[in-house]
């Protein structure tokens, strides 16, 4: 009724976890880009299909995902190696399943971030609404690092959680990431400024994706961004009652941002032909 989408990359710390959360699926794809580990072994002996694809643009592997595999349902749930879905998120995926039509082809899901054994309910910004239930051929993605969803059609918001555990494979993981990232936010930072592209009704928008998405262009433009992100997220979001895990949570944060902004400069003085 529903099929399961996992993309991996040496997930065997994770994948256990989340394929046993999504066992109800008879049609669980993992999307491996290249694991040296366990990963396929694992995914294999918990009876999920393997597809091997190496992973280059965040966007382009997930549209080549949803246009060039065979899911076995038409409704696709897409989970993260490092995701869990709860018992109250699949009763709801399974009613929408079942039922003979529906408004929206696309649904958005909140999660709850985990960290130091407690959920980040203050610092992680909930509620952050993402894309994980939707019809393929109704959905495309724009963007090389966190890809932004494009549906072609209604959406809909799903009252369930799923559980993110994005530091189970440990803090060196964690930078080794977000040092990737960061590269490709700096790339996509530059593309953003050069094309002044920046909505002020968006920033406005009742909508709180298209909002998201405005806030985002603007802090290109502001200074001192990495020091504004931990303020915001640690005083104006309240991110100080998450204890020390929400202290350490946003100051990671932050340290992202800064790597983000010299990586910006970098870019920068390279297309002036300026020594790094």
């Amino acid at each position: 009724m529903i099929s399961i989408l996992v993309l991996t990359l040496n997930e065997e710390i994770n994948l256990p976890r989340c394929l046993e959360s999504v066992s109800w699926s008879d049609d669980i794809v993992v999307l491996d880009s290249g694991s040296t580990d366990r990963t396929v072994e694992i995914a294999e002996a918990a009876g999920a299909r393997v597809v091997y694809r190496k992973l280059e643009d965040w966007s382009e592997h997930q549209n080549w995902a949803v246009t060039s595999i065979p899911f076995k349902h038409r409704w696709v749930y897409y989970t993260d190696a490092d995701e869990v879905v709860t018992r109250e998120l699949r009763q709801e995926l399974q009613m929408i399943a079942r039922a003979p039509d529906t408004a929206a082809v696309a649904y958005r899901v909140r999660f709850k971030n985990q960290f130091m054994g407690r959920w980040l309910r203050w610092s992680s910004l909930y509620p952050t609404w993402v894309l994980r239930f939707f019809r393929p051929e109704k959905v495309r993605w724009e963007r090389k690092v966190n890809p932004v969803p494009v549906v072609d059609g209604a959406e809909g918001r799903l009252a369930g959680h799923f559980l993110h555990y994005s530091f189970n494979k440990g803090l060196n993981a964690w930078f080794d990431k977000h040092n990737r990232y960061s590269w490709q936010e700096a790339q996509e930072a530059i593309r953003s400024l050069q094309s002044g592209q920046l909505s002020m009704a968006d920033l406005l928008s009742s909508d709180t994706v298209r909002r998201r998405r405005a806030l985002k262009e603007l802090s290109w433009r502001m200074p001192f961004r990495p020091l504004l992100r931990f303020l915001y997220m640690y005083f104006l979001r309240l991110g100080f009652l998450d204890g020390w895990a929400g202290l350490t949570y946003c100051r990671l944060i932050a340290t992202y941002e800064y790597m983000i902004d010299i990586k910006v400069r970098e870019l920068r003085r390279r297309e002036a032909g300026l020594p790094i």
